[in-house]
């Protein structure tokens, strides 16, 4: 499967970060590869998850977390249901800790500390979750206390060249992303996007396979297919008409790009859903 983007990261609105329930957590769910600017935390308090960081698989168990540094490409697999809290910082919380290149590198190998960081975030979501008089005090005293748990004790000092180079390379590609994100339904092809970022098409295409490690086309089509994975959920919109909402030449097309990533025909899908919905509602 190949899927890569870049996402936006937007912190809640009562809080300096972003707090929030894996969205994979009922199961049968790829999220493809993908970076962003902000160091993550992915904590799995049930059930597991399959987490690929820079094509190294991790299995998260109960108990396990995760840190995703800056401009890491990763991609998570939930087969089954979990209860996975995410946590995602902006790189700007940690500016008076970069190592350079306005850069900081924790590890992702478990320490002494883990129990102590996930009794943390545990505590950080179960305010959230309650939103008692004062949780938003509560949170941050437990989300700094955490942040110096990271810097003292998960802190990366002597990162390689290689990582370095790779992170200013994926924050040039970022801009290009989001103007892909922004323009995914138009007819987007390799050539216009070189010429509107000054860039001859074969080092454009040479530049996302190298440091995103997949090509352009498959990457628009994944933007793409996530929008129409959403369409399907949130509105009574036909097949066809999403298809061609989201770039897609015809039904053929998407429910080819749908079947690759979610293993399961778009109209499947939504059946399955409505069906879930009504088992509910009963």
């Amino acid at each position: 499967m190949t899927e890569i983007q870049h996402e936006l990261i937007m912190p809640n609105k009562d809080l300096p970060f972003k707090m929030f329930l894996f969205e994979g957590r009922d199961g049968n769910y790829i999220r493809e590869k993908h970076w962003h600017r902000s160091i993550e935390i992915f904590a799995v308090f049930q059930g597991t998850l399959e987490f690929y960081l820079n094509d190294q698989e991790y299995l998260l168990e109960c108990g396990d977390f995760i840190i995703v540094n800056s401009n890491e490409v990763h991609s998570i697999h939930a087969p089954k249901e979990n209860m996975t809290v995410v946590l995602q910082m902006p790189l700007n919380m940690f500016e008076k800790y970069y190592t350079g290149d306005q850069f900081i590198c924790f590890a992702h190998a478990p320490q002494a500390q883990d129990e102590q960081l996930m009794e943390m975030i545990c505590e950080m979501y179960m305010a959230y979750s309650d939103k008692h008089c004062g949780y938003d005090l509560k949170i941050q005293s437990l989300f700094y206390d955490m942040l110096y748990l990271m810097v003292t004790r998960y802190r990366e000092i002597n990162v390689h060249p290689d990582i370095l180079h790779q992170h200013k390379q994926l924050t040039k590609l970022s801009v290009i992303t989001d103007y892909m994100k922004e323009h995914y339904k138009d007819e987007l092809s390799l050539a216009r996007l070189a010429e509107i970022f000054g860039y001859s098409p074969s080092y454009l295409s040479r530049m996302f396979q190298k440091y995103a490690g997949i090509n352009y086309k498959d990457y628009l089509q994944a933007i793409r297919t996530e929008h129409g994975y959403r369409q399907l959920i949130e509105t009574n919109m036909t097949i066809s008409d999403i298809s061609m909402e989201n770039g897609f030449p015809n039904n053929k097309a998407f429910s080819k790009a749908f079947y690759k990533k979610y293993g399961i025909m778009p109209a499947e899908f939504r059946k399955r859903q409505k069906s879930a919905i009504n088992k509910i509602s009963n």
